[in-house]
């Protein structure tokens, strides 16, 4: 599945995924700039992954671990640097929330700093730093 945002292209294709550009990425946060660039590579492989790109080269990456009947942890979901506040985190999570696989089931993710982009996508706050989404009402 793929979508537009403003000209970034927004897929669930792993094909497009760029395992280095992941691991680059991911390397300049506080939760996962220790993560080995094996571990992120078998995360991408047992993973629902999420890219944004801008004329081919990878700017954003989320992925969901699931079971694809009940629930599902987001995490990972990040953006360049060089790219943040045009709008391509609230894309990212709408194209997320709204992914077949997804859409219907319960969510959990952790965060120490983004409560605000979260809660715009349905989820609360819960004791420490994860944030919940349930009880989705499927009509």
């Amino acid at each position: 599945m793929d979508t537009y945002y403003e000209g970034f292209l927004l897929s669930d294709d792993k094909n497009l995924l760029q395992t280095d550009r992941v691991y680059e990425l991911l390397h300049k946060t506080y939760w996962a700039k220790t993560r080995a660039k094996d571990v992120v590579e078998k995360s991408i492989e047992n993973s629902l992954c999420f890219g944004v790109y801008e004329d081919g080269l990878q700017i954003g990456f989320a992925r969901a671990v699931t079971d694809h009947a009940v629930l599902f942890y987001l995490c990972d979901v990040v953006i360049d640097e060089n790219y943040r506040g045009q709008g391509l985190g609230k894309a990212l999570m709408k194209f997320v929330s709204e992914h077949a696989e997804l859409s219907d089931l319960s969510g959990w993710l952790a965060t120490k700093d983004a409560h605000g982009l979260y809660e715009k996508f349905g989820y609360r706050k819960d004791p420490g730093h994860t944030m919940l989404r349930s009880e989705v009402v499927i009509e």
